[in-house]
């Protein structure tokens, strides 16, 4: 046990704790990042969870630290409160031994204690990036004698609209400090960034790179925009579905899925990032017991999710990445089972279904929406099926002798036979088939008719003040273009204002000296608190509803 650890020159203390710990040999990534990180290296780890990635940064930045110091020496940068304390238990429980000092930050917390700790002196310092800019602004959060940072979930942080944040929060930090960069997906704009601010970086891939595989059948259906809750619930109708996972975009978006579909009559949860930790083993646990045929979640919260039975998968968002898009499909298929994954595009989005394609180098399936006179037909071959299974068993005597008497009173067999499968259908109400409209046919893009106002442009009829997506609300920012704003910093920002995640926001607008965002109805509130100004960069804009 001790020559596992102290073979990849970690000091003694470290390895006896992970002795105590029961933790036997280093994993694949540990292997490998512990050394190179030692050894002075930026480092980018890529793997999934459960690889053990938070031992393989963690122990390094501990044999390096220097207890007793008055500065922060190490930086672990976080996506969410929940991965920031995670962090934060693993760096105490390995560093236990050496008196370690670590602090986790991140919003909703009150402040004066984050900065009473942070002047005491504290080693280690984990947070999510609105929170460490605020402390940082607020003169805080000291960062000149950051020796180590990390980028953990780079991909998650991405996705939330933080990369601006935290090319700020680097800028803070020594220029010769060591950088690492650990996320399960490596997107473009995460090469970028590690480019920008990772000297010389090793690379490290545990399990591969993720591909599909050939057991999964992709399909794609293309549909209108406002059509998509009425293509999946056409599709739960035909699919031999055992168990099925819906992908959506947003946290908003799981919760007015899934309430749209237990309306009609279909077993389906949510599992996103407001879920408690004991909340979301409950809704696991009852997925995979089968309690439950549909688990609808955002990429964020199905993180970690480890379950073979799954037979469907569906993009009803399209995930922003084609990277993000295999880490999905991959949860179907496994285990030597096939498996589905079916995609819902609208024609704006035929682009992204060529880059999938080129980065999978294998073609997705075009598909027809099933009518409703194939529901219709689906729903009569079911109920046919389960009339045949009880007079197989032959077990339907009390029904008999109700028919028996019906019969007497005059009743057809017929019609009471009819009548009985009438009061079964019963729950078909429930479960209207919704409509689809027909898709426009494929013309030439246009340029809208533009006006030109003053300082700016818009659309005839200033539509842009109209948010057209469902239970969406469009603001406005006083800045624009002008004032060098783009949609990154815009969406880190706002998030971080509203403590609300990046990814629920919607369509942005930049336009010269003003910029329109779509955010849900819910945080609307949240958006205009602090009398509707927040902080961009340098600037400070106000917000208010357009």
């Amino acid at each position: 046990m001790t020559h596992a650890f102290t073979a990849l020159g970690l000091r003694s203390e470290l390895a006896q704790t992970l002795i105590d710990k029961g933790y036997t040999t280093p994993t694949a990534i540990q292997a490998e990042i512990i050394p190179a990180m030692l050894a002075g290296q930026d480092v980018i780890g890529q793997s999934q969870t459960g690889s053990g990635k938070t031992a393989a940064f963690a122990l390094p930045i501990l044999e390096r630290l220097i207890p007793g110091q008055r500065h922060v020496q190490a930086l672990v940068l976080a996506p969410t409160r929940e991965l920031a304390l995670q962090v934060t238990a693993a760096i105490e429980l390995y560093g236990q031994a050496l008196g370690v000092r670590t602090l986790a930050v991140y919003g909703g917390q009150p402040y004066s204690e984050q900065i009473g700790r942070l002047k005491k002196g504290v080693d280690v310092v984990v947070g999510t990036p609105g929170r460490l800019l605020d402390l940082i602004e607020k003169q805080a959060l000291d960062l000149q004698f950051v020796d180590c940072a990390i980028l953990d979930e780079a991909d998650e942080m991405l996705s939330m609209g933080f990369i601006a944040d935290i090319e700020a929060i680097l800028q803070e930090t020594p220029a010769d400090r060591q950088t690492g960069l650990f996320s399960a997906t490596l997107p473009t704009p995460i090469r970028d960034l590690a480019r920008r601010y990772l000297n010389e970086p090793q690379s490290f891939t545990v399990g591969g790179r993720q591909r599909t595989v050939d057991t999964v059948e992709q399909r794609y259906y293309l549909i209108n925009e406002a059509d998509r809750l009425a293509a999946l619930t056409r599709l739960f109708e035909v699919e031999p579905i055992g168990s099925a996972l819906v992908f959506a975009r947003t946290r908003v978006g799981t919760g007015e899925l899934v309430n749209e579909l237990v309306g009609r009559g279909f077993t389906a949860e949510l599992l996103n990032g407001d879920l408690s930790q004991e909340a979301r083993e409950r809704v696991l646990q009852r997925f995979r017991n089968n309690q439950i045929k549909v688990l609808v979640a955002t990429d964020v919260a199905a993180r970690g999710l480890d379950i073979d039975h799954v037979t469907h998968v569906f993009n009803y968002d399209l995930p922003g990445d084609p990277e993000v898009y295999v880490h999905r499909i991959g949860r179907t298929g496994r285990a030597g089972k096939s498996g589905v994954a079916i995609s819902l595009l609208s024609p704006k989005e035929r682009w992204f279904l060529r880059k999938i394609e080129a980065y999978t180098k294998q073609k997705m399936t075009p598909a027809q929406l099933p009518t409703e006179a194939q529901i219709q037909a689906q729903r009569d071959r079911r109920l046919v099926e389960q009339i045949m299974v009880w007079l197989r068993r032959g077990r339907c005597q009390h029904e008999r002798e109700l028919v028996q008497t019906l019969a007497a009173e005059g009743h057809e067999a017929a019609d009471i036979a009819a009548a009985a499968l009438k009061l079964v259908r019963a729950e078909d109400k429930q479960r209207p088939i919704m409509p689809v409209s027909e898709l426009p046919a494929e013309r030439p893009r246009r340029p809208p008719a533009m006006v030109q106002g003053p300082g700016r442009t818009r659309d005839n009829g200033d539509q842009r003040r109209v948010s057209h997506e469902k239970g969406m609300v469009r603001l406005t920012l006083s800045g624009g273009k002008a004032d060098g704003l783009d949609v990154r910093h815009i969406l880190g920002s706002l998030a971080h204002h509203a403590d609300i995640p990046g990814h629920c926001i919607g369509k942005i607008r930049i336009e010269n000296d003003a910029t329109f965002v779509d955010v849900p109805e819910a945080v609307v509130a949240r958006v205009l608190a602090k009398s509707g100004t927040c902080q961009i960069g340098r600037r400070r804009v106000t917000v208010q509803r357009a």
